[in-house]
């Protein structure tokens, strides 16, 4: 036999005419598991805690850009340097990239020596060029001079400092390899450059590998999973206000005007709504097609800027777009499918639409 359908207040009798009194409250009702409460008090607690130190000493600009060796956040201003316009990571050795792409080999290329540019270096088809240190010390260059200089002084060094940057200790290094702009780092395109590998050996240039193994390690460290998080996360940092406004207040608008449009369109909204939908879906799914590159040539390219098309880079964001993409193919295609497949349905929703609708408009006028 079913039972009370709403809410039992005070005594009920039972199937065999009895009545219960053990299942009401009748006492108020207390938190008795204080070792519960105090965990939770204790949890927001610490997250209040861990909030104020993440909005005091927090910085964004390091979920999208990189630490030089210094320690210093590429495309902001310190007080040994303004790096506000350098925003690029680049790594001046070669060897030491190499070095941390070796399997044995306990050199990560976190420790590698990099420092914050303006854009990514190639080499010159003509003669070497030359990436330097920031100028500092005995280097008497600004570093907006620095800048305009290509970041070369190396005509500037001493005999011992000319030295020094042959076997590739500093403060100058040369540019043997071309590099791109991947996600605010320089990714080494493994392909040297004949004239710049000359003129390094005729100037008695310390070896230099040239080996895959130098764009590899770029191309791992950029493609950790903990880079790609911090990508999403800076996205989301960056997107917030159009999170608000598209999650949240146009919807809010937009069902506003949906249900003023019922109630003037009673007999037309169903069908509209399920075409809005479907047109949605589809529109969203081409959207996806159009960026992972499987219609069109405007995919996205996780190398910025201007750059030699036949570079190619992969990463795991296109991996990730691949995958919403087939899911959003799966999805249209059932919408569309349920779409047909519920037509009588719509049209019995029509019906109690337009019976609602009557019965409003009559209490409306009684009222």
């Amino acid at each position: 036999m079913r039972g009370p359908l709403g809410a039992v207040i005070g005594r009920y009798p039972s199937s065999d005419g009895s009545t219960h009194l053990g299942g009401i409250i009748k006492h108020n009702r207390k938190c008795r598991d204080i070792a519960v409460l105090i965990i939770f008090i204790a949890f927001w607690i610490a997250m209040i805690v861990n909030s104020s130190f993440a909005f005091n000493r927090g910085n964004p600009l390091r979920l999208t850009y990189g630490l030089d060796y210094k320690g210093n956040v590429c495309g902001q201003k310190h007080a040994a340097q303004d790096l506000r316009e350098l925003e690029l990571k680049y790594w001046l050795n070669p060897n030491q990239v190499y070095q941390s792409g070796l399997k044995d080999s306990q050199f990560k290329l976190a420790n590698a020596r990099s420092i914050c540019l303006l854009d990514c270096p190639i080499p010159s088809e003509d003669s070497l060029t030359w990436v330097c240190d920031y100028p500092e010390g005995d280097i008497r260059v600004s570093l907006n001079d620095w800048i305009d200089m290509n970041y070369d002084y190396f005509e500037f060094l001493t005999p011992e400092m000319r030295n020094s940057s042959l076997q590739l200790q500093g403060p100058c290094y040369p540019v043997i390899f071309p590099s791109v702009n991947v996600y605010w780092s320089c990714q080494f395109i493994a392909r040297a450059s004949n004239v710049s590998l000359k003129h390094w050996q005729q100037m008695g240039g310390v070896n230099i590998k040239e080996d895959i193994i130098i764009d590899k390690s770029i191309h791992e460290y950029i493609n950790s999973q903990s880079a790609v998080l911090k990508r999403y996360m800076a996205d989301i940092g960056k997107s917030w206000p159009v999170l608000i406004v598209c999650g949240g207040i146009l919807p809010l608008f937009l069902s506003v005007i949906w249900l003023l449009m019922i109630r003037h369109f009673v007999g037309a909204m169903p069908w509209v709504t399920v075409v809005l939908f479907n047109v949605l879906m589809v529109s969203v799914t081409m959207f996806f097609y159009l960026k992972v590159g499987w219609i069109g040539n405007d995919a996205i390219s996780p190398i910025i800027g201007e750059h030699d098309p036949y570079i190619h880079v992969y990463v795991r964001e296109l991996t990730h777009l691949r995958v919403f993409t087939v899911l959003m193919s799966f999805i249209m295609l059932v919408a569309i499918l349920t779409s047909i497949a519920i037509v009588r349905r719509i049209l019995m929703a029509t019906s109690v639409l337009k019976a609602s609708i009557t019965f409003l408009n009559i209490i409306m006028k009684h009222d």
